[in-house]
């Protein structure tokens, strides 16, 4: 087998055909400019022609077929790119991704491939992608003479009567060589003898058939056998050649050959033919009696293929099926069919069985190329997937339709060499379905048709063209006041219809109401979840609520963004105690024996009657709702029955008459109360004095401890005293000038 490889190469590398059959431009010669543009257009056509190469059989793995990138007209530049590469039906070749040249992968071997047949061809597809294009190669399988003729039998034995006259001849067996070609073309040589020569006759098909011929009288008592060498040579370079053995017996009289009806017979049958089926029957005749007369059949020099497909009767003739027959293997088989007497001599006669096609193939679907996953935005029309369809049957058997099953945007078109694509019928859109199964069935128009089907899963790949879209458009959030900071005020959330990082989805702080510390530092927003948080401790005093804008922005290029408003309220707590306007707050506890005489005073006339208003204790409190609601109650009082104080008026009145044996001074305290939880409560001290007038309760504020304080107080009632008199005096000389102008009016 090396030295086969080593001429396989030799006669490859003195084979000067290398045939490409091409319209465009090809060979890689350098092109002028200004043929460009017309060049283009070509090669737009060329794009569906078949390229064709011629081989030699045995060449070995790795041997340089042809420059297919070039002849495709793709420069080296180009190849990283367009990624030319085989279908994956064919493993006998193989493209190289740097240079695009063409390289045998396996031994081949021409009459496995193709037996007989007297041409031989490897077709294939070459697929290049960006755009996705497919390209038919044919490689052609031309014939070296690497078979040896071989007889089918090591000797050949002859039975000779004496009597029979110099001239007579005996066929003998045809040696039989698998080269195709002139390989195939033998001629015969025989050992010398004076006895015997040889001669070639001619056979229908223009093959020649060696003859023994009698030269001279045999004389069994001289000699009664002979031993010849019959020599076959076919027509190669170098030659080969085959031998067998020839035993010729002479005997006694057998004057006649048996004699075939016919020179050919000729049958027709369909493949699948169940074996020990009648084909046909040969007849021959042999004139003689006895021994001499009784013929038999028997194959002659054939194929082992032939012997294991049909077989002939030794005594009927019939010809029957041995095996089964296959019409896509082999559609005609020619053999010859000896008839041999009981003396020796012998007829043959040639069978030509025709094999007619039956559908007993379904077509075959091969995947070339499937583009998965397909961007969702892909526009209508674009390839997704390249598809050879192939039925090994003939005329309408071998017709094949495709077409799609299942609900897709797809659709299937028919290309050259019974090539289809599959292109997208419609917009694709990944939310709606992320993949795509449809069914391709192929049919023939056999009877009854055949059918085969493939799925092909198509899955669409995501474009950024959905934008977030939050679960509410404004979002209400209620935080308590005095809150930590960090503390969650709310989580928003927004869904991104598309997948991987064109659904992942960030959140950011887009703006918000404006008001006296701004809205912006009061929260923060996490960008991955969502979570709103509070920055700073709120206050509902300073701020009750505020608005913020969220923005969620997903993670695709160009993104993709929409925006939430979020309306934050801040709720109220108690924590803050009432705060007593009036009177003056009471002093600290331990402060209030010297801060009596400090504290406000009200003057009430011995002669008031229950009821009679004393003074209003005014409060307020900075919070809001209940935690603002004030309560009064009188805790503290020199004489507790004879005040009392309003629950929620906080006004003093006297709970009964002033009688001659209440003392003089009077020292009330009351208690402010709002009522949140816990509540929180202030003090208010008021100083009483019972007298009849101003006058008469001096002499009462006199008696109060002197100091700083007293003096104060005594210069403050003087202030009052005297901011009294002036508007007294005010008032009296307003009412005069309204009377006086009253007058004048109406004078």
């Amino acid at each position: 087998s090396g030295r086969r490889q080593e001429r396989g190469e030799r006669s490859g590398q003195r084979m000067a055909v290398r045939r490409r059959q091409r319209l465009g431009p090809g060979g890689g010669r350098a092109l002028p400019a200004a043929l460009l543009l017309l060049l283009l257009c070509v090669w737009c056509r060329a794009a569906a022609e078949r390229v064709r190469y011629a081989i030699p059989e045995e060449l070995g793995r790795g041997s340089l077929v042809g420059p297919l990138a070039r002849d495709l007209g793709l420069s080296a530049d180009q190849l990283p790119a367009r990624k030319l590469r085989l279908s994956e039906e064919k493993q006998y070749f193989t493209v190289n991704e740097e240079n695009g040249n063409l390289y045998v992968n396996e031994r081949l071997d021409r009459e496995e491939m193709c037996g007989e047949s007297a041409t031989c061809s490897v077709s294939f597809e070459a697929l290049v992608h960006n755009p996705l294009n497919i390209f038919h190669v044919e490689v052609s399988i031309e014939d070296v003479n690497d078979n040896s003729p071989v007889f089918s039998k090591t000797v050949l034995d002859l039975e000779i009567g004496e009597w029979i006259p110099p001239g007579a001849r005996f066929p003998l067996e045809m040696a039989r060589d698998s080269d195709a070609g002139s390989n195939s073309v033998l001629t015969y040589q025989l050992t010398s003898n004076p006895s015997f020569s040889l001669s070639m006759k001619e056979k229908p098909g223009g093959k020649k058939q060696p003859e023994l011929v009698l030269e001279s009288v045999l004389d069994r008592e001289k000699q009664n056998s002979f031993e010849l060498v019959l020599t076959a040579v076919d027509s190669g370079d170098p030659a080969r050649s085959g031998t067998v053995q020839v035993r010729i017996n002479v005997t006694d009289a057998n004057d006649n050959p048996p004699v075939f009806s016919k020179s050919v017979y000729e049958a027709r049958v369909a493949e699948n033919l169940p074996v020990e089926s009648v084909v046909l029957r040969v007849r021959a005749t042999d004139a003689d009696a006895g021994p001499n007369g009784r013929v038999s059949y028997s194959l002659g020099s054939v194929t082992d293929s032939v012997r294991a497909l049909f077989s002939v009767d030794s005594e009927s003739g019939e010809v029957r099926t041995a095996g089964p027959l296959d019409f896509e293997e082999k559609n005609k088989y020619v053999f010859t069919i000896e008839a041999t007497d009981g003396g020796g001599l012998n007829d043959d006669c040639e069978v030509q069985i025709e094999i007619t096609d039956e559908n007993d193939n379904a077509p075959e679907i091969t995947i070339l190329s499937l583009s998965s996953p397909v961007p969702e935005d892909a526009p209508v029309g674009t390839v997704v997937a390249l598809m050879k369809v192939r039925d090994r049957d003939s005329g309408e058997n071998g017709q094949v339709s495709c077409e799609l099953s299942g609900e897709a945007p797809l659709s299937i078109v028919a290309s050259s060499g019974g090539s289809y694509k599959v292109v997208t019928s419609g917009a694709l859109d990944r939310e709606q379905a992320s993949e795509h199964r449809v069914t391709v069935v192929a049919r023939d128009r056999g009877r009854p048709a055949l059918w085969s089907s493939r799925e092909l899963v198509l899955e669409v790949s995501d474009v950024n063209d959905n934008a977030p879209v939050f679960e509410e458009a404004a979002y209400s959030a209620y935080v308590a006041e005095n809150n930590a900071a960090g503390a969650l005020v709310l989580r928003v959330q927004a869904r991104d219809a598309d997948a991987g990082a064109n659904g992942r989805v960030s959140y950011w702080l887009a703006g918000g109401s404006a008001g006296a510390a701004g809205a912006a530092p009061l929260v923060s927003v996490e960008a991955r979840s969502g979570a709103l948080y509070a920055q700073r401790s709120l206050d509902y005093e300073q701020c009750r609520e505020f608005t913020v804008a969220v923005r969620a922005q997903d993670g695709g290029s160009p993104a993709r963004s929409s925006t939430a408003t979020v309306r934050v309220f801040v709720l109220d707590r108690n924590d803050n105690a009432p705060r007593v306007l009036w009177p003056a707050a009471a002093a600290a506890p331990g402060e209030a024996a010297g801060g009596a005489a400090a504290a406000p005073f009200e003057v009430v006339p011995r002669s008031a009657e229950a009821g009679y208003l004393v003074a209003k204790v005014v409060a307020v409190d900075a919070d809001a709702g209940r935690n603002a609601w004030l309560s009064y109650e009188l805790v503290q009082a020199s004489e507790p029955a004879l005040f009392r104080v309003g629950l929620h008026s906080g006004e003093v009145r006297t709970a009964r008459a002033v009688g001659e044996r209440d003392a003089a001074k009077q020292r009330l305290v009351a208690v402010v109360k709002d009522h949140g939880q816990p509540a929180l409560s202030a003090t208010a001290t008021l100083h009483v004095v019972l007298a009849e007038s101003l006058q008469e309760a001096l002499p009462e504020l006199s008696e109060r401890p002197a100091g700083a304080e007293a003096a104060a107080a005594a210069a403050e009632l003087q202030f009052y005293l005297v901011l009294a008199l002036a508007l007294l005096s005010a008032l009296l000389v307003l009412s005069v000038a309204l009377a006086v102008l009253a007058r004048l009016r109406r004078a």
